[in-house]
């Protein structure tokens, strides 16, 4: 199970930041170029745990807990991928950061590519992992099948919750194995996620985001209609993901680079860190201004 020592670990610092109108929870480390990351579901910022310390030591890390995800207000509304979207743009703008690489995955992936169509004035690279766009065409043998099953459970308001409350644990656990092919997570992080989750008010929050995805997506057509994502863009996909999401950027991105990093669950910043710090290393590192060739310095103990 992927592991780090502790002295290996950046200091990290939880702020309070209120943007877009939110009370956000916002996890702070390291120091240089801005990178700002955004968790998916069913996780909170210490998703990128395994990777902050290979990060940190050049870079500002900023990584959200999402509105309703983790300690952040649990807002009525507001889950749709433009309002977290605007969410994340208001978090870099009260730090004061003018220029940032945007790092999204599962449910963080439709609000970075939103930020990065927006502004990109202010997304300098966008690295999108494991979910798809919308109905973007290009995943259509993904979903061949239909959507994961769970799309629809989730979606059914009030059902989802109502079923789980008092089982979060069991569930949770479900997302936590298969996204590490098996393998789960390190018990301190397994139970913060369950904690994050548990009780009727958390899956609600939760699971707007899924009741939400319409409108999402209907927002990324808009997008695309209108301009084209003009920012260098790394896709990056594992199990179950794969290629489709590279395969929707291409017909509407500049600049897209593609990976699938293999015998890798969802949950890539969990189960496979180092590779992940591979790839993104030289790449943000090929975004900073007078810089041509600058891997990470630091590495994961694993």
């Amino acid at each position: 199970m992927p592991a780090t020592s502790s002295h290996d670990r950046p200091a990290v610092e939880l702020r309070r930041i209120t943007a877009n109108g939110v009370d956000l929870n916002v996890a702070l480390a390291g120091e240089g170029p801005a990178v700002l990351l955004l968790h998916g579901f069913p996780h909170t910022w210490q998703l990128w745990t395994d990777v902050l310390p290979g990060l940190a030591g050049r870079y500002r890390v900023i990584a959200p807990d999402l509105r309703g995800f983790g300690a952040s207000a649990r807002e009525e509304s507001g889950y749709d991928a433009g309002t977290l979207a605007a969410d994340a743009e208001a978090v870099l703008d009260a730090l004061g950061v003018g220029s940032a690489a945007v790092v999204g995955i599962d449910a963080g992936t439709p609000p970075a590519f939103l930020l990065a169509m927006r502004r990109p004035d202010l997304v300098r690279r966008l690295v999108l992992m494991e979910s798809l766009l919308g109905t973007l065409p290009g995943a259509e043998e993904f979903l061949a099948h239909g959507a994961p099953w769970w799309f629809g459970f989730h979606s059914a308001p009030g059902l989802a919750e109502s079923v789980l409350t008092g089982h979060e644990g069991e569930y949770i656990d479900w997302f936590l194995d298969a996204g590490t092919l098996g393998q789960g997570v390190r018990p301190a992080l397994r139970d913060a996620f369950v904690d994050a989750y548990t009780g009727t008010e958390a899956l609600r929050c939760a699971f707007s985001y899924y009741r939400a995805l319409p409108t999402s997506a209907q927002q990324v057509r808009e997008a695309v209609r209108a301009a084209r994502l003009t920012v260098p863009t790394l896709a990056i996909g594992a199990r179950p993901v794969g290629r489709a999401l590279e395969q929707q950027l291409r017909p509407v991105a500049d600049d897209v680079v593609g990976h699938v990093i293999e015998d890798c669950g969802h949950i890539i910043p969990l189960h496979r860190p180092e590779e992940l710090l591979g790839l993104l290393g030289p790449f943000l590192a090929a975004g900073e201004e007078g810089k041509q060739d600058s891997p990470l310095l630091a590495t994961l103990n694993v």
